[in-house]
This record gives structure tokens, sequence and C-alpha cells, in this order.
């Protein structure tokens, strides 16, 4: 078997490409800013969405989600410097999901790697057939040519033409990632003539992994907005807008078919000035979440009397929302000017950047490149939604 075809093999051995996964969500880690009661809260919703995945049939997703929370919590979040202070019963939230998650994942580590046998089976067998149809074409060639030596020779045939095949899959930054399950697919192209050779069946696996930064807008999950979201919120902030407060709200709701889909807008109490907003009581808010299930997928707030953007504040604001879920967003309303942006941290640079800065309150920032942009992995769509206003 030629060289390339045995590299092809042995980069889709079943034992590698499980160790990819493992090694690949052994990558996370703890940002000491991020305050470790924002981990524990994430981390069930983690566990939320690989619960999803794995009832949708994604075992790849669900596996990395699984290994991911157990690395964060059996190992990263003991590191954190006020790990000590984390509250005992969120602690013991999260011992009754390792003892759920534990079997669950060796059970996950076992259907993946009787899948990843079968494609390299069928890959194996099918690239032996293709070689032996092309030896094959050669002699007939080599035989037609000895029959009639008044027809100039072409030269050795050409070689396989072989699909590239990724050296990795693809990741899941918490939570997660675009994975899908990567099965074989032998699909080669039949041949015009005797003297071309089949394409080598491709072999479908998804984008190339990275760490907590360097993702590409590609690698997002679409977030579905529903359109009358901001026109609800901006009436419930209207009495603050009034007074030239700013108001903020949570935007929560559901992971499906790899969708991310706003299904809940909280307004939690808060307190506020002309340019900024701060929450309060949030453990009511997260047992709202608890209570239906919900995942935290960004946030909202006015700007009463300026342009739809991020400031400073709002960047640091937004920063762990993004760290712990690559898709989340902030959306800002703008009523003085009737304009909404819907925005992230760029993730080559503003991301890194807001995490390592280390100044409060609002300070200058450097603009180019530019520190955040329009979000566009999202989508406005006609969807339900609930409100919730804990300020009443």
């Amino acid at each position: 078997m030629a060289k390339n075809m045995s590299d092809i093999l042995d980069s889709i051995q079943p034992n590698k490409r499980l160790k990819q996964l493992i090694d690949h969500s052994n990558l996370i880690e703890v940002d000491f800013n991020v305050p470790p009661k924002r981990y524990y809260r994430s981390g069930l919703e983690m566990v939320r969405m690989a619960n999803v995945y794995y009832k949708e049939g994604n075992l790849e997703n669900a596996y990395c989600l699984y290994l991911k929370f157990m690395t964060l919590f059996l190992e990263k979040i003991r590191k954190h410097p006020e790990f000590n202070k984390v509250p005992l019963n969120q602690k013991s939230s999260i011992q009754d999901a390792l003892r759920d998650v534990l079997p669950k994942a060796e059970k996950i580590k076992e259907k993946l790697l009787e899948i990843y046998k079968k494609d390299y089976d069928s890959y194996s067998a099918r690239l032996k057939l293709l070689e032996n149809e092309a030896e094959e074409r050669k002699k007939k060639a080599e035989l037609k040519k000895n029959e009639d030596p008044g027809i100039k020779p072409r030269g050795p045939p050409p070689e396989f033409v072989t699909a590239k095949i990724p050296s990795s899959i693809d990741n899941v930054n918490y939570p997660d990632a675009n994975l899908t399950t990567a099965l074989v697919t032998p699909t080669p192209s039949a041949p015009a003539s005797e003297n071309e050779h089949p394409i080598l069946p491709s072999f479908d696996r998804t984008k190339k992994p990275s760490g907590t930064f360097g993702y590409s807008n590609e690698d997002l999950r679409k977030v579905v907005v529903p359109s009358k979201v901001m026109n609800l919120f901006e009436s419930l902030a209207q009495e603050n807008t009034i007074k030239n407060i700013e108001t903020c709200g949570i935007l929560a709701g559901k992971l499906e078919k790899n969708q991310l889909i706003i299904t809940h807008m909280i307004v939690p109490k808060q307190s506020g000035t002309s340019n900024s907003c701060t929450t309060t009581n949030e453990e009511e808010i997260f047992d709202f979440q608890d209570q239906y299930n919900l995942i935290t997928i960004g946030w909202i707030h006015t700007h009463p009397t300026q342009t739809a953007f991020l400031s400073s504040v709002d960047l640091h604001t937004h920063c762990p929302y993004q760290l712990l879920m690559p898709e989340a967003i902030a959306i800002v309303c703008s009523p003085k000017f009737n304009n909404t942006g819907f925005f992230n941290l760029t993730p080559n640079y503003g991301l890194q950047y807001i995490a390592n800065c280390r100044e409060s309150g609002f300070h200058p920032h450097t603009t180019d490149p530019p520190l955040f942009k329009n979000a566009s992995h999202v989508s406005i769509e006609n969807t339900p939604l609930d409100v919730l206003d804990l300020r009443k």
C-alpha cells in the first residue's frame, strides 16, 4: 500500500481518534479573574448541553463536553485562589452531576470506539479495493502498449489523488463546540477512462481544534433571537430610560439541533447609572434557570442617551460570558437613536485582550485592531419568548 495511504489509515486509527478528543478536552483552563461561582453555574449548563447532544445522538460533542466538565471540576477549578469560598451547596450540586456524568462518559467512550472501528475497517477495505482496481488498469495499459508498439507511451500512470484529512477533530470551547460525528463517507468518483485513476474516498472530518482563543465565525453555532426581544426589553426599561438610567437583562434558552435558541429574557433586580448597570440577587436568576433547564446565551442592556456600542465596562462585562460560551452575544438597545447592536468580542484579538486587561471602571482600550464586532452568527426569527421581571 502506498505510503500516503498508510499515513491516512494511521491517522484514523480508533484509539488515535479517541485520544484527540481526550487531549482537546483537557485544554480547558480556569481564568482566575472569573469568580469560581460563575464556573459552577456554567458547569451545570455544560452538562445540560451535553445531555442534549447525547439525546440527539451527537456522541462526540456529548463526550467532549462531559470530559471538559470532569476536567474542570475534578482538577482545574481546585487551583482557583477563591476555590475555598465556593458555597457548599454549589459544590454539592457539581458532585451530584459528576456521579451521573462519569459512567455516562465511559459508556459513550465505548460507543465511539465501536464507531471508529467500523469507520477504520470500511475505509481500509475501500482503499484496498481502489488500489487493486488501479493495479488492474495499469496491467491493462501495459498489455495494450505491448500489443500495439506504434502507440507512443504516455509515461507512468498518475498516482492516487487523496483527499486531505485534518490531523485532528473540531473543538468544543466550553460549552462546546461544533463537533459532528466524523463518519467515513467512501464515495470515490468513477474513472472517465481506463487511464484515469479514481479519487480516494473522502473522510468527513470537522475543523481543526482551537484553544480558548482563536476560533473563527465558522466555528460558532447560530444564535436564534426572538424578534420581540428588543421591543419588549425597551418597554420594560422605559421608566429607567426616561431617568437616564441603564437597564440590563439576561438572555437564556436551550441548545437544539446545534442551535442556541433564546427562549427567556430575565430582568433581574439591579442598580443602574447613566452608563452602567449591576445585577443583584443573582441567586434568583440561577434558581429560575435551574428550574427550567436554561442555558445562559448572552445579555441585553440599554444606552439611554448613547448609540449602540460596547463601552470599556461593557467589554469587561461581556468577556466572562464569551469565555464560557464562544457564541455568547451582547445586545445593546439605543432608544434615543432608535438602533440596536448585536455584538461579540473579536475571537482572535478582543477576547484575549480584555481577558488579560486588569483595569476596572471606564478606561481607554486600543481600537486597532477592533476589540468587538457585529455578531454575524445571530438570526432574528419569529420565535416564542417568555419574560421574567424579577424587579417586581
